[in-house]
């Protein structure tokens, strides 16, 4: 593909997104939107895209948050922080403190179950998860389950959210592949109804590095050290050590190989109980 042509490709995929985007702002108020924002690739290019048709259309840019599940790189904390700055964005950090506290915010401590509150004693009765106590990691399936999804859901029901935006691809996980645009999530027991909103869905992971790089949007300094997908800090690995994420292999190689196994295998089943 010449530069041409991928300067082309590229303007016409965020175009794609900026469509999606602008049919979210006809259908829903944007006060009663918000936007997940992880720090990572994915979520900043989708944060971008976002904030140019809000500049665009003169729309405020809806609600910006982002999850500390307790095991966060360094690198990705001072990433947003120093990007929120930049883009003038109050950015809502969202973190489960009842269950860091039961486990005194460290790694690999037990958590017993009596000592958290109903509403995550509640959640891991959902999860079919009947222990007295388990070890708080942060990609475990309760760890998973009360640090990520359970503050997504509580985020929404307490900001009364109608419609939330994404960064899922259809590329990057089996369980996302016949995802559409808009997913209308009906209320259940301890989740509240919403739209997600996908608007980056028609991207590959090469098409973000490309439109990354032509547009100059900021991006996390561990991708220029081998990660590819950045998920927990001591479950991530990256994929060729000291290559930049753009120049591996990135057709051939699962994306988020490095990543640990168990939870991208449970990846539908997280998804059902309102996982992102």
């Amino acid at each position: 593909m010449t530069e041409q042509e991928k300067k082309k490709k590229c303007a016409e995929l965020v175009s794609k997104s900026k469509e999606v985007i602008r049919e979210t702002f006809r259908n829903f108020n944007p006060i009663d939107t918000a936007i997940t924002w992880t720090g990572g690739k994915d979520s900043t290019t989708n944060l971008w895209i976002i904030r140019q048709v809000c500049t665009e259309d003169n729309i405020d840019l809806p609600k910006v948050m982002t999850i500390d599940e307790g095991d966060a790189f360094p690198e990705i904390t001072d990433f947003l922080i120093k990007t929120s700055k930049k883009w003038n964005i109050d950015l809502q950090w969202l973190c489960n403190f009842d269950v860091l506290k039961s486990a005194m915010s460290h790694l690999g401590n037990t958590v017993k179950v009596k000592d958290l509150n109903k509403r995550n004693q509640a959640e891991l009765e959902r999860i079919g998860s009947k222990e007295d106590s388990f070890t708080f990691e942060a990609e475990s399936q309760q760890g998973n389950h009360l640090m990520k999804t359970v503050m997504f859901n509580q985020f929404v029901e307490e900001n009364n959210i109608k419609a939330m935006f994404m960064a899922l691809r259809r590329d990057e996980q089996a369980a996302r592949k016949s995802d559409e645009y808009f997913t209308k999530k009906e209320s259940g027991y301890l989740m509240p109804e919403h739209t997600r909103v996908s608007a980056i869905l028609h991207f590959t992971e090469r098409d973000i590095w490309n439109t990354t790089k032509l547009y100059n949007i900021p991006y996390c300094s561990l991708y220029e050290i081998g990660y590819r997908s950045l998920g927990a800090r001591t479950t991530s690995n990256p994929g060729e050590v000291g290559v930049p994420a753009w120049e591996q292999d990135i057709e051939n190689v699962p994306e988020r190989a490095g990543r640990r196994q168990d939870k991208e295998k449970a990846m539908e089943r997280m998804r059902q109980l309102g996982y992102m």
